[in-house]
């Protein structure tokens, strides 16, 4: 059995991380690598690892990333303010899901979560997705919202 191991992403892993996310035809949202979208990807990568607030992780296999998922960090009035914690962007490679990587995945996301002080994990997750919620489901969270978006 191989082991997973987690570490916050480097930009030699930014082709992977794209690649995780092409997979993923319903969240994919015309992600694609490619030498156009390139730049892009690298400023928003760029971006990402100068903010304090802001945490994007890998999951490894060997040398393989086979998972990934950032986490925000979000300062709040309310709950006396309580620091709160957005994962986003979860992916798992499409060929080693079912695995237990997802699992082991938000398991160290709280973790991290934890160690910064945060009260409360949050995510979002599309509608139509049914085996993504009783997988988070079954790791604790709760339906407790409903969710809005609006393009710019």
């Amino acid at each position: 059995m191989s082991v997973i191991e987690f570490r916050e992403a480097r930009a030699e892993d930014l082709e992977a991380i794209i690649r995780l996310h092409e997979e993923d035809e319903l969240g994919a949202h015309g992600d694609m690598w490619s030498p156009e979208t390139r730049p892009a990807y690298e400023a928003a990568f760029a971006a990402i690892a100068k903010s304090p607030e802001n945490m994007l992780f890998v999951a490894v296999d060997g040398d393989e990333v086979v998972g990934t998922f950032q986490l925000t960090f979000i300062p709040n009035l309310t709950g006396r303010g309580a620091l709160r914690v957005k994962v986003e962007s979860v992916k798992v490679k499409a060929a080693r899901r079912s695995g237990g990587i997802g699992a082991k995945m938000m398991t160290h996301a709280e973790s991290v979560a934890r160690s910064r002080g945060a009260a409360a994990m949050e995510l979002t997750s599309n509608k139509v997705r049914k085996d993504a919620h009783r997988f988070y489901e079954r790791l604790g969270f709760a339906r407790s919202h409903e969710g809005f978006k609006k393009k710019l």
